[in-house]
């Protein structure tokens, strides 16, 4: 595996005040300075990747926290359109920023806590639904902003609440192994809303608020008052996930990872036949990883390409990659790229 593409991936942002409102944006991926004034942003002003960042201190505002304009300067190994969450990590990268740049004029809740830190995740949730235009939830924003080192997050959508799951790797003479297939998502493009906008209709015939209040005993019930087989599938897979879920953490804190692998398995299967959000790219990925020693993988992310993750056998990395990279080949795919991740401590 390439030395450069062997770290867990970070983003870094730099921030100054201005004295009017201009937000001024550089990053080393991007060839242009990208710039607007904080009067001028609102839903559907302004696009490109500024977006996720001016779109940050927009809704500061909304949320009654008005900051300055601002230059801001970024430096970030999270690919773009791997489904690893570079947006929000963009996003929760910039509140921090703005918070520590504003200072002692902070009116927001304290970031130092938990309950500020869920305030800032909505906070870049609102930015990346309202300004960036993706229909996203607050996963991966909850992940950025209240990880705990040594930890898997627990989030709870419906109440907010979060608990940390002990995800000890090290101790278990395991790593993870994330793939990024390099066939390109977007958020944005339909189909993630499609699938959004499938569920909550499913949801609303069911005469239930979301698909949580469905239990795994009340599913056949429900799969039958459903009207096509299309929303049955996604309906299927939203309530069995969920079960799995649940399943995965009590595997977690009984040490059974063999099992805890099986589960990823069965995700990504569900996520391949009922939600229909993988590719090629992502079952050859997660066939490949398995056959040469994973425990269990899946696709990550959004889905329609991005990256899948393995639980790997601590020190196989090499040997797991080079197998995927050789079946990717066979194929015909792009040329892989791989990442180790690691459980973290949230952004700072």
């Amino acid at each position: 595996m390439p030395a450069d593409r062997a770290a867990a991936p970070h983003t870094f942002v730099t921030a100054r005040a201005r004295a009017d409102d201009r937000v001024r944006l550089v990053s080393e991926k991007e060839d242009r300075m990208w710039e607007a004034s904080l009067s001028q942003v609102s839903p559907g002003s302004v696009s490109g990747w500024g977006t996720y960042v001016a779109g940050v201190a927009w809704a500061l505002a909304q949320e009654g926290v008005p900051v300055p304009g601002f230059d801001l300067a970024v430096a970030s190994c999270v690919p773009y359109g791997a489904g690893l969450s570079s947006s929000a990590a963009l996003g929760c990268a910039t509140v921090m920023a703005l918070a520590r740049l504003v200072g002692s004029d902070w009116t927001g809740p304290d970031l130092r806590t938990d309950a500020g830190r869920a305030w800032a995740a909505q906070v870049c949730v609102r930015a990346e639904n309202e300004i960036a235009g993706a229909p996203t939830g607050g996963m991966d924003q909850a992940a950025a902003l209240r990880a705990t080192a040594g930890h898997a997050l627990l989030l709870d959508t419906r109440s907010g609440q979060v608990e940390q799951v002990p995800f000890d790797l090290a101790a278990a003479d395991l790593e993870l192994l994330v793939i990024d297939t390099r066939a390109e998502h977007a958020l944005v493009d339909g189909q993630y809303a499609q699938r959004r906008a499938s569920c909550e209709s499913a949801a609303a015939t069911l005469g239930v608020q979301t698909l949580r209040e469905v239990s795994a005993a009340e599913l056949p019930g429900a799969l039958a008052a459903l009207p096509d087989e299309t929303t049955r599938a996604r309906v299927r897979h939203v309530v069995t996930e969920i079960a799995r879920v649940k399943e995965f953490v009590g595997l977690l804190g009984a040490g059974s990872w063999a099992r805890a692998g099986a589960v990823m398995d069965a995700s990504h299967a569900s996520l391949a036949t009922d939600y229909e959000v993988s590719a090629a790219e992502l079952d050859t990925a997660v066939q490949a990883a398995r056959e040469a020693g994973a425990l269990g993988a899946r696709m990550t992310g959004g889905g329609f390409g991005g990256s899948a993750i393995a639980l790997i056998p601590r020190g196989g990395a090499e040997r797991i990659a080079a197998h995927v990279a050789e079946a990717f080949s066979a194929a015909g795919h792009r040329d892989p790229a791989f990442l180790r991740a690691e459980a973290a401590a949230p952004a700072h």
